[in-house]
């Protein structure tokens, strides 16, 4: 049960973009005010976060695969979203594949949901799937709600979930800005991969495998068809940082363009990759050092809106196909729960303030999906918070993580941050024990999402 009232009382809580002693007064579950930390407040449960922790609005993750119905084995609602609420994130959006049936239709979206409702610890929106069976047929999706539709430029992985040729890519766009949604790209030219089965235990093949041309190809095709039809259209997971300099030149010219990278692409590079650590694809690939010093820059001159997971999990089986083959292993990293301490212990090392990191993973990725509400502590907002230690030490267990299967490129790496506690609407769903070992609290309370949204006549 949640006490009707509640005050959050923090000497650091982050709100308006800054850190600030604040009383975050809550009620029904919503934030009613944030008044000066020493403010008398109505009588209410009090919450006193301690001086060495941060009170931090819930974290919002806009790219997670949460593969179910019909791939459950790799990942389910109750799984992703108690990893979630472990890691301080209260808002989730699915993306349309690898489920089974793909969220390509209305019905699809509807089995989905009715799969989501019973298992979500933490709220949960739907991106659809722009496929080239239902080009020409996205209103019913956009009318029932999803944020928009993702496609793939080159083969997802997946047989249901066909990409997109060039003409495609461009009806596609044509279509979302007819509806007034946005188009959310794969963003790799298929022209330019090579090597469509094994590849062997070596990394640098698997890289080569992928180059940065493919990207940076793929990404001025996205940019040229949102020009020509004045759609609003998002990059997805930028690996490569010479594609910066496209961006920065389409958004110049009035381009409706967001992008996003990962934490494994900030805080992993291609050196330290070893023979057969299969648990380290991902597509686009990790890259090199130099590579990733330069998306840092795109974080923070505002090239890049957004840090998500892309959490794109599977069984350790699929992951370890070919004894560690790169080229025929699963590709798709597993860090939904430790993202935001991946990149806050990279930014330490760099120097960057833990207020320049935190909306990349709030109000960024809120707005890359639409979102209007989650990542703010602010009055009218929903009381998704979070206690951040920002000293915390701790070293990744994937067995110990919430997500359903054991494996993850960060298993035993050594972080600095870690969340000790989640509420959701007020209602605390994740907690760290004396032991410090982590637990989810009670039944799930997580709500299901949906866009507002007009068809045009």
């Amino acid at each position: 049960m949640t006490a009707a009232r509640q005050v959050f009382r923090a000497e650091r809580a982050f709100v308006a973009g800054a850190f600030r002693p604040a009383a975050v007064v809550v009620e029904d579950g919503r934030i009613a005010d944030v008044l000066d930390a020493d403010a008398p407040a109505p009588a209410a449960e009090t919450v006193v976060v301690p001086d060495d922790a941060v009170l931090l609005p819930g974290l919002v993750d806009s790219h997670v695969h949460v593969n179910d119905p019909g791939r459950t084995e790799w990942e389910g609602f109750g799984s992703a979203t108690a990893a979630a609420a472990a890691g301080g994130v209260t808002t989730i959006v699915d993306m349309p594949l690898n489920s089974l049936p793909p969220t390509t239709t209305a019905d699809a979206l509807a089995v989905k949901r009715a799969v989501a409702a019973p298992a979500a610890r933490v709220d949960v929106g739907f991106w659809g799937g722009a496929v080239p069976e239902n080009l020409g047929r996205l209103a019913p999706l956009h009318a029932a709600g999803v944020y928009g539709f993702k496609c793939f430029l080159a083969p997802s992985g997946v047989d249901e979930f066909g990409h997109l040729d060039a003409a495609g890519l461009d009806a596609a766009a044509a279509e979302v800005a007819r509806l007034g949604s946005r188009l959310i790209v794969h963003a790799e030219d298929p022209g330019l991969l090579h090597g469509g089965g094994a590849l062997g235990r070596g990394y640098d093949a698997f890289l080569r495998s992928r180059p940065p041309a493919s990207e940076a190809a793929a990404v001025t095709a996205v940019v040229e068809a949102a020009r020509r039809h004045g759609a609003r259209v998002h990059v997805l997971h930028l690996s490569d940082a010479g594609s910066l300099p496209v961006i920065r030149a389409a958004r110049a010219d009035g381009v409706d363009l967001t992008v996003e990278t990962c934490p494994h692409y900030l805080t992993i590079t291609a050196e330290e990759v070893p023979d057969g650590a299969s648990e380290f694809k991902c597509c686009p690939p990790i890259r090199d050092a130099a590579n990733r010093d330069l998306l840092w820059e795109g974080l923070l001159d505002g090239t890049v809106d957004a840090v998500v997971s892309d959490h794109s999990p599977s069984t350790v089986e699929r992951k370890r196909a070919g004894d560690g083959d790169f080229g025929l292993a699963w590709g798709g990293i597993s860090g939904l729960q430790v993202g935001l301490s991946a990149v806050w212990t990279e930014a330490r090392a760099r120097g960057v303030a833990l207020e320049t990191v935190l909306p990349w993973f709030t109000t960024g990725p809120a707005g890359v999906a639409g979102l209007d509400g989650p990542g703010r502590i602010a009055p009218g907002a929903p009381a998704h918070l979070a206690v951040f230690g920002v000293d915390d030490p701790f070293v990744v267990d994937a067995a110990a993580l919430l997500h359903r299967n054991p494996i993850t490129a960060y298993d035993g790496r050594a972080l600095r941050g870690r969340v000790r506690a989640t509420w959701l609407r007020g209602r605390q769903v994740y907690a760290v024990d004396g032991a410090g070992t982590g637990v989810v609290d009670g039944d799930p309370a997580g709500r299901l999402l949906a866009a507002p949204t007009e068809v045009p006549a």
